[in-house]
């Protein structure tokens, strides 16, 4: 798997899906990632910030922003960037892949 990054307020953060990241976002929304809605911002944002805490975790790096603080702190332009980057790694046919 490539590794991805995520420029959060001029530092980049490993983004990855993971079995923690799935996890983390049944937790957040009381939904399994294979139920995550693609035209849902909010469900998107949610999955991101589990990727990005779960791959932080992995890599033992620091990572403590909020959901609320880490959405904040990203706009519509970087969820873009990761939707293309995760639906290149997967495959156009990927069932969980963002599409944004």
């Amino acid at each position: 798997m490539a590794k991805i990054e995520i420029k959060i307020n001029g530092e980049a953060y490993p983004c990855r899906p993971t079995m923690g990241a799935m996890l983390r976002f049944k937790e957040q929304t009381g939904k399994e990632i294979t139920d995550l809605d693609t035209n849902s911002f909010t469900e998107l944002c949610t999955y991101l910030w589990c990727c990005i805490k779960s791959a932080c975790a992995r890599e033992r790096k620091q990572f403590d922003l909020s959901l609320l603080d880490f959405a904040d702190s990203v706009d519509p332009d970087d969820m873009n960037a990761w939707a293309a980057d995760m639906q290149d790694e997967n495959g156009p046919a990927a069932d969980a892949s963002p599409k944004a």
